[in-house]
């Protein structure tokens, strides 16, 4: 009898499975915008004090709980450049309740992971663990960004630390060359800054100094509490009033930092140098702000450059056209297009390496580029690039750690989550305005002698005024 059951029963699977397969294909026909608007909602608490609690429930096993505070280069003036980076170095080399040997043997007992990392304008430490170990996660990283030692030993032997990852960073070309963007687009603002700061001041830095950054900028109002995974809102709201309930919100003489805007200047610097098989050059625009709605715009605009290494097969069959262009005529090594954002302005544009007698050449190509962005982009170039960057950022928006991706992920995410990811739908919007403006900017590295002079690149530039 039993026997007969189980025939029967797999012969009704068997009679149910077209229309079962019938209706997963309708499905996914239709549900794409029920994908988009699938994504968690972002549920936020201000706490007393003033600092803020960001959840994403996704009832995952795992989640990724980390602390953001508003501390980066862009807080810091020339005397203590680098000092939120040399912190984040600190973070984890013990607090005052666990010596460096003790948190590693917690964290690692947990089985979590625990990074730290620093930009212009962000400081973030940030574990991934078990959902069940939520609570013990953010005690933890209250203990990090509140008790941190700063031992004097910790602080010596971190200094030598940084000054060797300075100087392998200055092998990394393609850093180099942001650095110097930022130094020329954002010139006499604290955006020119980097984030490593100069050598002088990781040599000369006290562990009294580090101590007054953090009494200054580490305060509850700059900063988040944020949260994505198997976690509940509500009690990552009661685990932060037990843990981060202590952090002040007061400053001397209520002297609140406010930062001052940074401004664009169009410019350039040329580093020539022959001994070099490559030249690095990165030319850009000023954006917006990763609030602006315009960001979607450029977004897409960013999409249809696209990017390019000459190891790439395809060819002519390529979906970028300057990327076509490049394979089909050999100018560029490599390219990528760029948009960084920060909370009042940007930089859009182009990062490219090749060898001396192809500068002018890629150049052309890439100016004529955006020139079309503006001119002769088609519908279906547009949908196209639409389509790609949906399918990019859905990806992006999958995993209890996606909020935490940094450098170019992070704005995009930034602000598709902090509208509840349904405003993914923006980018289907048709696109009528110039994508980019005037001003613009260059840097420049390696045997470029080929390169045309400043003033021509910017006249080439005529049909992106407005």
């Amino acid at each position: 009898m039993a026997a007969s059951l189980s025939r029967a029963g797999s012969a009704l699977v068997r009679a149910a499975r077209p229309a079962f397969l019938s209706l997963k294909r309708n499905q996914s026909a239709v549900s794409y915008a029920q994908t988009l608007l699938g994504v968690p909602e972002t549920k936020v608490t201000t706490l007393d004090n003033g600092l803020r609690v960001a959840c994403e429930e996704s009832g995952q096993p795992t989640c990724t709980v980390g602390v953001w505070i508003e501390a980066g280069s862009r807080y810091e003036n020339e005397s203590n450049n680098g000092s939120a980076f040399f912190l984040e170095h600190l973070a984890f080399k013990g607090t005052k309740k666990r010596p460096q040997p003790a948190l590693e043997q917690e964290v690692e007992t947990m089985g979590a992971h625990m990074n730290a990392y620093t930009s212009r304008e962000l400081t973030a430490y940030y574990m991934k663990s078990l959902s069940t170990d939520l609570p013990k996660v953010v005690e933890i990283l209250a203990d990090v960004v509140q008790n941190s030692s700063l031992g004097n030993a910790e602080v010596e032997r971190e200094r030598e630390v940084i000054l060797r990852e300075m100087q392998e960073f200055e092998t990394n070309l393609q850093d180099v060359v942001f650095d110097y963007l930022h130094a020329t687009a954002f010139q006499g603002t604290p955006l020119s800054r980097t984030v490593l700061g100069p050598t002088q001041n990781v040599k000369t830095v006290t562990r009294a100094e580090l101590q007054e950054y953090i009494s200054h900028h580490y305060k509850a109002p700059r900063m988040v509490l944020a949260a994505a995974g198997g976690v509940k809102h509500n009690e990552l709201v009661n685990l932060a009033k037990e843990h981060f309930s202590g952090v002040s919100f007061e400053y001397e003489a209520d002297a609140i930092p406010v930062l001052s805007p940074c401004r664009f200047t169009g410019s350039e610097i040329r580093v020539r140098d022959d001994d070099m098989p490559l030249a690095h050059i990165a030319i850009a625009v000023e954006a917006v702000a990763w609030s602006n709605p315009d960001i979607v715009a450029l977004m897409v605009a960013s999409t249809l450059i696209g990017n390019y290494d000459v190891t790439y097969g395809g060819g002519k069959n390529l979906s970028s056209k300057l990327a076509q262009v490049a394979a089909e005529n050999k100018v560029c090594q490599s390219f990528q297009s760029f948009l960084t954002c920060y909370s009042d302005t940007g930089l859009f544009g182009l990062h490219f390496v090749t060898d001396a007698q192809n500068i002018e050449d890629m150049l052309h190509f890439a100016q004529g580029q955006w020139m079309s962005l503006c001119t002769s982009v088609t519908d279906s170039e547009v949908n196209r690039a639409k389509m790609a960057l949906k399918t990019n950022l859905v990806g992006q928006l999958d995993g209890s750690n996606c909020s935490f991706k940094k450098k170019k992920k992070k704005a995009t995410l930034h602000f598709l989550r902090k509208r509840g990811g349904g405003n993914l739908k923006a980018i289907s919007l048709a696109i009528d305005s110039p994508l980019v403006k005037e001003k613009k900017f260059s840097f420049l590295s390696g045997p470029i002698e080929q390169l045309p002079d400043y003033n021509r690149i910017r006249s080439a530039m005529y049909w992106l005024r407005f």
